[in-house]
């Protein structure tokens, strides 16, 4: 009896003949979208990094490239390289007397906030009292209030109330006023984070107060310390709103950028006075960031050495 017909005699003879990867090849391809999903899947985090990087840094980089243009005019196309902007800005009395003014207002306010902010932040994390939901919203309040509004009115609070001229003391105490809420934020994460179990471990082991702060709390939070202090003095100098109504005759360095930048012939002075404190910035955090992981990996150091010894005795 035949196996088939011709036509089918010959489908499967074609059939034997193809292997199993040119079967795979000829099943039809999955639909777009899904195709789509795995690639945005795939290579969209990558992408989206990419945007957020650039839109955070392309502003700072054309105004350093503008810095080092022979021009008076930020615009393309480039006429040419000079450092006469640099300075004019170190040779220029009021941004000298603007950068000084700035960097003594921040050093005053990052360390009092600094501390009056762990100090508010270490109750809220601790301790459990009446009206705590309230009293934290309270110390947080001033962050939710636009800055224009907390500069006017810390204006009239220091001119009506307490009789005081516009000058760097009221822009400090304005300042410490609204710094404290950041402070307490951070520091309030950082606590909150911290098993107690390693405090009551080293208390039953006899350790003081003092100690157990030392050797166990403050190395726990000492990120947070850095970075809440790095954050204070940035925010400080940078901060305008609180500088130009508080300021007075006290001239700060968002309160002279505001005012040099209404002359178009002095913008690339701007530009050189913006590079050169956003490279000391970022000094800073390169130094703080080596400094605390040089410490960790010290720290992590010593302990395996202790367990070692530990073990070998």
């Amino acid at each position: 009896m035949s196996g088939g017909t011709p036509v089918a005699e010959a489908l499967r003879s074609e059939l034997s003949q193809r292997s199993v990867g040119d079967i795979r090849h000829a099943q039809p391809r999955p639909p777009l979208r899904y195709r789509a999903r795995k690639w945005f899947g795939k290579h969209g985090g990558v992408g989206f990094g990419i945007l957020v990087i650039g839109m955070l840094y392309a502003p700072l980089a054309l105004l350093v490239l503008f810095s080092f243009n022979d021009s008076i005019v930020c615009s393309f196309p480039w006429r040419g390289f000079t450092l006469r902007w640099y300075s004019e800005a170190v040779s220029n009395g009021n941004v000298l007397s603007a950068l000084k003014n700035s960097v003594l207002v921040a050093s005053i306010v990052a360390p009092v906030s600094l501390i009056l902010g762990t100090l508010a932040a270490y109750p809220i994390t601790r301790f459990h009292f009446r009206f705590k939901g309230a009293v934290s919203g309270l110390i947080a309040a001033p962050i939710a209030v636009p800055w224009e509004i907390t500069g006017v009115a810390a204006l009239i609070y220091f001119v009506r109330v307490l009789h005081m001229s516009p000058s760097k003391t009221t822009v400090i105490l304005a300042q410490i006023v609204v710094t404290i809420p950041l402070v307490m934020l951070i520091m309030a994460a950082s606590l909150a984070r911290f098993q107690r179990v390693l405090e009551e471990a080293a208390r039953d082991l006899g350790a003081s107060r003092l100690q157990v702060f030392r050797y166990i709390i403050l190395p726990h939070v000492a990120p947070s310390l850095i970075a809440s202090g790095l954050l204070a003095f940035s925010w400080s100098v940078n901060n305008f709103e609180i500088s130009f109504f508080n300021g007075g005759f006290d001239l700060l360095v968002p309160v002279w950028a505001y005012s040099t930048l209404r002359h178009a012939i002095s913008l690339p002075i701007v530009n050189a006075v913006g590079t050169l404190i956003s490279a000391a910035e970022m000094i800073v955090l390169a130094v703080a960031y080596v400094a605390a992981t040089r410490r960790a990996e010290a720290r992590t150091a010593e302990e395996k050495l202790e367990i070692f010894m530990g073990e070998v005795g």
